[in-house]
C-alpha cells in the first residue's frame, strides 16, 4: 500500500513536471517572437529616421543655392521693344520732359508697357525734396500719360503728333512714393476708343517691383 502511494506520488511529481516544461515552450516560444517583433520595429524605426534625415538633408538649401549666383546674375534686364530713340521718333516730348525710357512690352492698338528709371540726377530732386527725394505724383501722371501717348499715336489708332493732346485724368490713386533709385514700370490700356469725337479712353497701373504706385484713368483727345 505504501508503495502504491510512493509510486502514484513520483507519477504525480513526474506528470506536473513534464506538465511545467510543455506549458513553458509555448512561453519560450513566444516571448522569443515578441523580441523578434519588438527588435525588428526598433530596427524599422531606425531606418526610417535615418532615411528623413538624409533626404532632408540632401536638396540643396535655397539659401546656398542663392549664395553661390552672384546677385547681379540672378536678375533678368528688361527686354526691348522700343529704345529711347525710337521713342524720341513717336513721342514729341524732349529733356526734361521725356519720362519714358524704353518700352518693355508693345500690342499694337491695344497696350503697351515702357519703364522709367528715377534717379537722383533726375532735375526735379533738388526741389522735391532736398532731404527725401520722391518723384512728384504728377510726373507720375505725365509718365504715364506718355505711355499712352505711345500707343496712340500710332497708325492702328490713326493719332498724330500734331493733333495728340493729353485730356484729363479719373480716379487718380497715389499708393505709395517713388523714391530715387526706384525703375518705375508703367502699363496703359486702352479700354475705349471713339474716333468720332477724336477721344480715347485709357487704364493705366505703375509699379515698383510688385507694388502699385500709382493707378487711375486716362482721357487722350485727337483733334486741332
Amino acid at each position: 500500500m505504501a508503495s502504491a502511494a510512493l509510486s502514484q506520488s513520483l507519477f504525480s511529481t513526474l506528470s506536473s513536471h513534464r506538465n511545467l516544461e510543455n506549458g513553458s515552450l509555448p512561453l519560450k516560444r513566444s516571448m522569443l517572437k515578441q523580441s523578434l517583433v519588438v527588435s525588428r520595429s526598433h530596427s524599422l524605426k531606425n531606418h526610417f529616421k535615418n532615411s528623413f534625415i538624409t533626404n532632408c538633408a540632401s536638396p540643396e538649401n535655397d539659401a546656398t543655392s542663392k549664395s553661390e549666383t552672384p546677385i547681379e546674375l540672378r536678375y533678368p534686364a528688361f527686354p526691348t521693344v522700343m529704345d529711347i530713340n525710337q521713342i524720341r521718333e513717336i513721342l514729341p516730348h524732349r529733356f526734361p520732359f521725356l519720362l519714358v525710357d524704353r518700352v518693355i512690352e508693345y500690342n499694337p492698338g491695344v497696350s503697351a508697357v515702357a519703364i522709367k528709371n528715377v534717379t537722383i540726377n533726375d532735375n526735379f530732386f533738388p526741389g522735391h525734396f532736398p532731404e527725401r527725394p520722391i518723384m512728384p505724383g504728377v510726373l507720375m501722371v505725365e509718365a504715364m500719360a506718355q505711355v499712352g501717348g505711345i500707343v496712340m499715336l500710332q497708325p492702328e489708332v490713326g493719332g498724330s503728333r500734331e493733333n495728340f493732346f493729353f485730356a484729363g485724368v479719373d480716379k487718380v490713386r497715389f499708393r505709395k512714393p517713388v523714391v530715387a533709385g526706384d525703375t518705375l514700370v508703367m502699363r496703359m490700356t486702352l479700354i475705349k476708343l471713339q474716333k468720332r469725337f477724336g477721344i480715347a479712353k485709357m487704364e493705366g497701373k505703375a509699379y515698383v517691383g510688385a507694388d502699385v504706385v500709382c493707378e487711375g484713368e486716362f482721357l487722350m483727345a485727337m483733334g486741332s
